[in-house]
C-alpha cells in the first residue's frame, strides 16, 4: 500500500496537507517532534472522516532519529511503502544578521534544509527502485524566493531548498519520481501570528493572508497522478506578491 508522510503535520500547513491527502484516499503518516496532543488530534480528525492515519514522531534535524523511526515503520509495514513525501517541517528564529546567534542560524538550517536531506535520502532508497513513481513536495517560502529582512537564516534555508528541489528533480526523473516545491507567501498559521498582519496585507495584491488549505490544495495536486509530468517546479502561493 502507498502511504504519504508529512513532516511537521501537527499544525498549520502540515496539518492541512495531511487532511487533504487523507481526503484523497492516501493513508497518512503524521510526523511531529514534540506536540503529541496536536498530532493525535489531526489523526483523529482523519479517522473520523473515514481516512487512515498513524503517528511517527521524530526530529527531522537528527539523522539518527530518522533512521530509527523509518526502520521501525518499515519493519511494521513490510508490504507498504512511502510513495508521497511532503517536507514541511520548519522553524523560524528571526533576527537581524549582525545580532544573529550561531544557534539561531543552525537551528533553522538543521530543521528546514538538513531535515529535507536526511529524510528524503532515506526514503529514496525504497522509492526509486520500485519504478512505480513517487512524489516529493517541499514546502519552500516567499522568503526563499525574494528574501526577507530579519530572516537571513530562514531565507537561506528556503532558497537552498528550492535549489535542491530543482537538482533532485533531474536526478530521479528517470525513475518516475517527481520533485516539486510550493512557496507560500503570508499564510494564516502560528508562524505568522507575531507578524504585523495589517501592514503586510497592504503589500499583497489580494489584500489578505492565504489559508493553509489553499497551500494544501496545491500540494495535493502535485502529489497526485495528474501531476506525473510536472517536476522541478516551484509554485508560488502568495496572492500575487512578487518581487
Amino acid at each position: 500500500m502507498k502511504y504519504a508522510l508529512v513532516t511537521g503535520a501537527s499544525r498549520g500547513i502540515g496539518r492541512a496537507v495531511a487532511l487533504r491527502l487523507a481526503a484523497q484516499g492516501l493513508p497518512v503518516i503524521i510526523n511531529y517532534h514534540s506536540n503529541h496532543e496536536a498530532a493525535q488530534a489531526v489523526a483523529q480528525e482523519i479517522v473520523q472522516a473515514g481516512g487512515r492515519a498513524e503517528l511517527l514522531p521524530f526530529d527531522v534535524a537528527s539523522p539518527q532519529a530518522i533512521e530509527a523511526a523509518v526502520d521501525q515503520w518499515e519493519q511494521q509495514h513490510p508490504d507498504d511503502h512511502v510513495a508521497v513525501l511532503v517536507n514541511n517541517a520548519g522553524i523560524r528564529r528571526d533576527n537581524v544578521m549582525f545580532m544573529m546567534g550561531d544557534d539561531e542560524w543552525h537551528q533553522v538550517l538543521d530543521t528546514t534544509l538538513n531535515g529535507f536531506f536526511y529524510l528524503t535520502r532515506r526514503l529514496l532508497k525504497h522509492m526509486m527502485p520500485r519504478r512505480r513513481g513517487g512524489r516529493i513536495v517541499n514546502i519552500a517560502s516567499l522568503s526563499g524566493v525574494k528574501g526577507m529582512p530579519g530572516q537571513t537564516n530562514y531565507s537561506a534555508a528556503k532558497a537552498a531548498l528550492i535549489g535542491a528541489t530543482k537538482a533532485l528533480a533531474q536526478e530521479v526523473a528517470a525513475r518516475q519520481v517527481t520533485v516539486n516545491a510550493v512557496a507560500p507567501g503570508f499564510i494564516e498559521t502560528d508562524m505568522t501570528r507575531d507578524l504585523p498582519q495589517d501592514e503586510l496585507k497592504r503589500l499583497v495584491p489580494m489584500g489578505r493572508f492565504g489559508t493553509p488549505d489553499e497551500v494544501a490544495a496545491a500540494v495535493a495536486f502535485l502529489a497526485s497522478d495528474a501531476a506525473s509530468y510536472i517536476t522541478g517546479e516551484v509554485i508560488n502561493i502568495n496572492g500575487g506578491l512578487y518581487t
